[in-house]
């Protein structure tokens, strides 16, 4: 054919190029006629075949992105082939350009406003970008985003934000190639400012003597950005009224909440109080002045009380009468507490003593007094602490029984090395190991939280068995009872000890020994082979149910001497597989049921045989050349078994009488002569291994291959595979494949037919 034309674009991909071409006009339109597109990459190579076929166009594929690449095109048909035609260039398209890196802030961020700043995508798609995009949401949630920039910069000032918000920032580019992913997200927290001016505290009520309680809300001009966490009051007090001496500005409140009650405040004095609020950002300005002039006085602060113990039980509470500020003490208030913020009134009345009961022996308890007349109610004294006397413990509570995990040093049957050495280390940190001779047949664990023990160390427990007689242990709050009968209820009371004596006893509570665990049974090995050994043990059926009562552990030693678990359930076989061949394995086996773990067995000992050779492939016969009457008959090699050599045997068998063999050794091919014209031959081969220290052991033999009778009309040395042949007398016997294949057959519809009289007749 003559030259075409050069091929044409039809469409550009990042990665591939879609190209076109004509027919030569020349040729006429019955030949056929072929074409070979061919492309150069600029890469030294030259031009390499892109395209072979009868199409007129090809999509060229796996390009480099916007990369310029060189075609042309030749025609050929049964005559020869075509001068190439001319050159023509292409460019892919450029890739999007890869995602920016993650913004970072330039310079400080301000209240309102901080600068970001990016670096450019590592990888631009071949293209130069154009242009960046940064998007702005306000919040954590990232759900409503904003344009907050577009253009060629790689930086931008975000303005007109709002104080102590938060704010994601991210950044995306674009290119010829397309827009770029996002970039990962940047998180910015603009700082707080203070709040703003409050209004003046009000007084709520009138106010007293002594002091005064104010209110304010939340009533800050600005919030700036963050919540008001704290709340400042000062006041400046004047002399009495009329004078014109001034005190000093001074603190009396500093909290979160919106009023406080203000006092060590003279009566008939005029004072001053502002308030100011506080964020995370600092303190705001201080309110307008709030003046409040005093009432008449109530009573000074009675001085500390005096308290007697009588008992651990019972205290005596006596105090002073305190100056009454003009008006006479009505009534005394007694608070009584064990901590000074949870302090109670005990007692409120006229007399100057009182008698505190009901009190927890060697427990501190603080007391106060306070004042109370007509112009209103006194400060409280100092808060006094007071001790009372130690006395027997209290009664043990929580009385229970130790699960096997809580029970230190003592290891199940089923624990594993990394278990043990984790008991280990927590009976360092908890205390004492439990006896190694705890069984739950004849043991009970029993553990209890320690009682209060009223202000003298816990010496000792007892623990009341009822018939039995007590056992008295040291302070510990874990205890096995041994020597006990399987099968059997214990009534349980635990009563604590000290110096000063016995405590109550617990409530009785009831616990039950288990039953003596199971023995193990024999291990017995029912099939093995050279990679499995089938163990079975008990007596029952090979599949049980998950409910059945007594159940079985069946371990194996590896290779560091520990024994490890292969089976854990109620079944009574096992089948182990991926052994080594002639290896022996240790296993041992233990039976449990809700009693607990029975010991282990002794340790038993099987071993897998040797494997025999692998089947060899069906071997190759051909007649020898210039010798009618001699056939050689050759096969693929096996490798030796570690070790052991491996030889062959062949067997040949003539029409349909019994195989002989006619070869046994090392080589991987025979000669077999005498060989009578007009005669069928059949051969198979068998590899045998040669063990070193046992018998051999003869692999499976190959597929039979059939040598056939010489005829004119055949070529010498022809082989057909096994199975009748194209004429062959249909009166001739089945082989033993033939006779294998029919038993197959109809063992499969006997299968059938019974599944089918099962489903109809049974299930149904």
């Amino acid at each position: 054919p003559s030259p075409p034309l050069p091929p044409e674009l039809v469409k550009a991909g990042v990665t591939w190029l879609c190209l076109t071409w004509q027919r030569p006009s020349t040729s006429p339109k019955e030949d056929d006629i072929f074409y070979s597109l061919e492309m150069d990459e600029d890469e030294g190579y030259g031009f390499q075949p892109s395209y072979d076929g009868d199409e007129l166009s090809c999509t060229v594929k796996n390009l480099h992105r916007s990369t310029k690449y060189k075609f042309r095109v030749a025609a050929y048909n049964t005559e020869g082939k075509s001068n190439p035609s001319q050159v023509a260039e292409f460019t892919t398209c450029p890739d999007r350009p890869g995602g920016p890196c993650r913004p970072v802030i330039r310079g400080r961020v301000l209240p309102n406003s901080f600068r970001l700043a990016w670096e450019p995508p590592k990888d631009d798609g071949g293209a130069e970008v154009t242009k960046y995009v940064v998007e702005i949401s306000e919040g954590l949630s990232g759900v409503s985003w904003e344009l907050a920039y577009s253009g060629p910069a790689m930086e931008h000032v975000c303005e007109g934000l709002k104080p102590g918000h938060s704010y994601q920032t991210r950044v995306y580019c674009m290119s010829e190639g397309g827009q770029s992913p996002l970039s990962e997200t940047l998180q910015v927290q603009t700082p707080a400012v203070p709040p703003g001016q409050c209004q003046p505290p009000r007084v709520v009520g009138k106010p007293k003597a002594r002091e005064v309680q104010l209110r304010w809300g939340e009533t800050a001009v600005c919030g700036g950005g963050s919540p008001v966490s704290v709340y400042s009051v000062e006041v400046c007090g004047s002399g009495p009224q009329g004078s014109t001496g001034q005190e000093e500005v001074r603190e009396v409140y500093q909290g979160s909440e919106v009023d406080c009650t203000v006092g060590s405040l003279l009566p008939g004095r005029t004072y001053s109080f502002r308030l100011r609020a506080a964020n995370k950002a600092g303190y705001g300005p201080l309110s307008e002045h709030c003046e409040v002039t005093m009432g008449p006085g109530a009573p000074e602060p009675c001085k500390a009380p005096r308290i007697t113990c009588k008992s651990p039980t019972v205290a005596v509470v006596s105090w002073e009468t305190p100056a009454c500020n003009g008006a006479v003490v009505s009534e005394y208030r007694v608070e009584w507490g064990a901590a000074e913020g949870t302090m109670q009134v005990c007692y409120s009345g006229a007399s100057l003593t009182h008698e505190v009961k009901g009190l927890l022996p060697a427990t501190n308890y603080f007391c106060r007094v306070q004042a109370v007349n007509v112009a209103g109610v006194g400060l409280f004294s100092e808060a006094v602490l007071c001790q009372t006397p130690p006395s027997v413990p209290a009664a043990v509570s929580s009385v229970h029984a130790l699960k096997e995990a809580e029970l230190r040093g003592y290891h199940t049957s089923t624990s594993t090395d990394q278990e043990e050495e984790e008991e280990e280390e927590e009976e360092e940190v908890d205390g004492p190991p439990t006896p190694p001779l705890y069984s739950p047949s004849t043991c009970l664990a029993v553990g209890w939280e320690p009682p209060c023990d009223h202000g003298a160390e816990i010496s000792s427990y007892l623990i009341d068995l009822g018939e039995r007689q007590s056992i008295s242990v040291g302070p510990v709050t874990k205890y096995i009872i041994q020597h006990l009968q399987p099968d059997t209820s214990y009534r349980i009371r635990i009563q604590a000890l000290n110096s000063l004596g016995s405590g109550p006893f617990s409530h009785t509570f009831k616990l039950k020994t288990k039953p003596l665990p199971p023995q193990p049974p024999r291990l017995e090995c029912t099939a093995f082979s050279h990679q499995t050994l089938r163990l079975k043990w008990g007596d029952g059926p090979a599949k049980a149910t998950p409910s059945d009562a007594l159940q079985y552990q069946l371990q194996m030693e590896d290779k560091r001497g520990r024994f490890v678990s292969l089976y854990r359930g109620p079944c009574h076989t096992h089948k182990v597989q991926r052994l080594n061949e002639s290896t022996s394995y240790m296993f041992r086996i233990q039976a449990f049921n809700e009693a607990g773990q029975g010991p282990f067995s002794t340790v038993y000992t099987f071993t897998t045989p040797r494997s025999p050779p692998a089947p060899i492939k069906a071997p190759r016969v051909e007649r020898v050349e210039d010798m009618s009457s001699v056939c050689e008959v050759s096969w693929e090699p096996l490798l030796p078994m570690k070790g052991d050599p491996i030889i062959y045997t062949v067997q040949s068998m003539m029409g349909n009488s019994e195989y002989k063999q006619v070869y046994k050794g090392s080589a991987t091919s025979y000669q077999m002569p005498g060989l009578q014209p007009n005669s069928e031959y059949r051969f198979r081969v068998c590899a045998i291994r040669q063990c070193q220290d046992a018998p051999e052991l003869s692999g499976p033999y190959s597929p039979t291959v059939t040598l056939s009778p010489q005829r004119s009309e055949l070529s010498a040395g022809s082989v057909s595979s096994v199975g009748p042949r194209a004429g062959a007398d249909p009166a001739r016997p089945l082989t033993d494949e033939q006779w294998a294949a029919l038993i197959i057959m109809l063992c499969a519809v006997i299968s059938i037919l019974i599944a089918f009289i099962i489903q109809y007749f049974v299930i149904k």
